[in-house]
C-alpha cells in the first residue's frame, strides 16, 4: 500500500495509492428500508494521493451527482499508518468512512473482521478485469471488494550491457545467477537486488521466490499451512545462494523500493526486481540509465516465474451510511473511461484488461505488454484473517535465510510452525 510515489513513482510503491470500494452489506435501517438501497453523500478514505490525480476524478463525480457528493480523506503515505488508522476507525463502530481504498493484502483481514460488506458479483463487470486481480478481492468464496489498481513485479536489466555481451535477458534463475555473477563485476556493477529489508517488501520477494519454484505459503484462506515443501525450500535457497555467492550484494539486505530503484537508476546494478513505477523514473531526463535498460517478467527455476500482485481494492464499510451510492461510486472508479485516467493521470496500473492492448497507451507506456504478462501469471500474497502476523513471520524467516543464519530447510520448518500457531489463534 506504500506503492505510489509521484507521477511516475505512483506506478508502484506498492500500491500506495488506495482508492475506496463499495459493498452491499445490508444492515438495519432506521428508516425502515434496506440499507443497501440508501443513497446520499459519501466519504472515501485512502492513503495519501501523491500524484494528485484522484481529486479531479471525484470532482467529475461530484458535478454529476450533487446529492451524492464524495469527500476525500487522505491518510498517511505509510501503509502501516494507513492500516492502523483505518482499523481504529472501523473498530470504533463509527460511520465516518463509506468507501475504503485498501491494499489488496488487507481484504481477507477486513472481511473476516466484519469491517467491510460482501458485494454482489453481478453488480460489477469482473469479466472485464485482468483475471488474477479478482482473486485478491475475495475471501471465503465471496466478493468483498472490487479491484481498483493492480501491480506486478518486473525484472529490470541493463540492456546496453547484455547487448554488448550478446546476451538475452534471463528467463531462468540459473541464467540470472550466471549473468549477475560474471557480467556485473566486469562492468563494475552489483548483480541483483530486490526489496530485502525486513518489511512488507521482503514478504513480497520471498513469496515470489516460493511461488516461482512451484510452492506456496498458505492455502484455503489461511487455514492450511503449505510452506514446508521442497518447492518452498528451493525458493528460499535461491535468495540465500545469491547472498552466499555474492551476486546479491549485502548492501541490498537494507533495500526497500526506493533504495533499490536508486541503485539501479544510478547505474550500480545489472538487475533489479521492482514495480512498474521504476520505468518512468529510470527513463526520466538525467537518469543515468535512461534509454539503456529494459524490463521482462521475473524469472523462475525453469522459465518465467511468478510475481506477487500489488495494488488496491475498493471496499464498502459495513457501517456505510449510503451503500447504494457507494456501489455506484465503485462502478464509476472502475469504469474503463476512469481506469484510463488512473493510468494516464495517476501513473497507476489499471485493472481493465482491454487497456493493456490499446495501441495508443502502449506507445506511451511501452512496458504495458510485459506488465500484462506479469499480472496474468501473478499470485496474491498469502490470504489470512491475520495477514499482518503472517507477513511478520515471513519477513523474520526470510531475513534469517538471507543473512545466512538459517538454512532453507530450517527456515521452512520454522515458518511452518509459526504459521501453524497463527492459524490456530482465534
Amino acid at each position: 500500500m506504500r506503492w505510489m510515489h509521484a507521477a511516475g513513482r505512483a506506478l508502484l510503491v506498492a500500491a500506495v495509492v488506495l482508492a475506496g470500494y463499495a459493498g452491499f452489506g445490508v444492515r438495519a435501517d432506521a428508516g425502515g428500508g434496506a440499507a443497501s438501497e440508501r443513497r446520499g453523500p459519501l466519504t472515501l478514505v485512502t492513503a495519501g494521493d501523491l500524484t494528485d490525480y484522484l481529486s479531479p476524478l471525484l470532482d467529475d463525480w461530484n458535478r454529476d451527482h450533487p446529492d451524492e457528493r464524495v469527500t476525500l480523506v487522505e491518510l498517511p503515505d505509510s501503509a502501516d499508518e494507513t492500516r492502523a488508522q483505518m482499523i481504529s476507525e472501523l473498530r470504533s463502530g463509527r460511520d465516518r468512512f463509506d468507501v475504503l481504498n485498501i491494499d489488496v493484502a488487507w481484504t481477507s483481514e477486513f472481511a473476516a473482521a466484519g469491517w467491510i460488506s460482501p458485494l454482489e458479483r453481478d453488480r460489477f463487470p469482473l469479466d472485464a478485469f485482468l483475471r488474477p486481480v479478482v482473486d485478491t478481492a475475495t475471501f471465503d468464496g465471496r466478493l468483498y471488494a472490487v479491484p481498483y489498481v493492480t501491480n506486478a513485479g518486473l525484472l529490470y536489466y541493463r540492456k546496453d550491457i547484455l547487448d554488448r555481451e550478446g546476451e538475452q535477458p534471463p528467463r531462468t534463475w540459473a541464467e540470472l545467477a550466471r549473468q549477475a555473477r560474471t557480467l556485473a563485476p566486469k562492468y563494475g556493477l552489483d548483480g541483483y537486488a530486490g526489496q530485502f529489508l525486513p518489511y512488507e517488501g521482503l514478504t513480497v520477494n520471498a513469496t515470489e521466490a516460493v511461488h516461482s519454484a512451484g510452492g506456496s505459503i498458505l492455502r484455503d484462506d489461511g487455514a492450511r499451512v503449505t510452506v514446508d515443501s521442497d518447492a518452498a525450500r528451493a525458493g528460499l535457497r535461491f535468495l540465500a545462494d545469491g547472498v552466499r555467492d555474492g551476486w546479491i550484494p549485502r548492501e541490498a539486505l537494507g533495500y526497500k523500493e526506493e533504495e533499490s530503484r536508486q541503485a539501479f537508476q544510478d547505474g550500480r546494478l545489472l538487475f533489479l526486481r521492482n514495480w512498474p513505477y521504476v520505468y518512468a523514473d529510470a527513463s526520466a531526463e538525467g537518469a543515468n540509465v535512461a534509454g539503456r535498460f529494459g524490463a521482462v517478467p521475473l524469472p523462475g527455476p525453469a522459465g518465467p516465474g511468478a510475481s506477487v500482485l500489488g495494488g488496491s481494492n475498493l471496499a464498502v464499510s459495513s457501517r456505510a451510511r449510503h451503500p447504494a451510492s457507494a456501489a455506484d461510486l465503485i462502478s464509476y472508479l472502475t469504469s474503463e473511461r476512469v481506469q484510463r485516467r488512473v493510468l494516464t493521470e495517476g501513473s497507476l496500473p489499471p485493472v481493465r484488461a482491454a487497456l493493456y492492448e490499446d495501441p495508443e497507451l502502449i506507445r506511451a507506456y511501452p512496458y504495458l505488454p510485459t506488465l500484462r504478462q506479469s499480472v496474468l501469471s501473478a499470485v496474491p500474497r498469502p490470504k489470512s484473517p491475520r495477514y499482518d502476523q503472517v507477513s511478520l513471520a515471513v519477513q523474520a524467516v526470510a531475513q534469517d535465510v538471507m543473512a545466512l543464519r538459517q538454512t532453507p530447510e530450517q527456515a521452512a520448518a520454522r515458518l511452518a510452525r509459526e504459521l501453524g500457531t497463527i492459524s490456530r489463534r482465534g
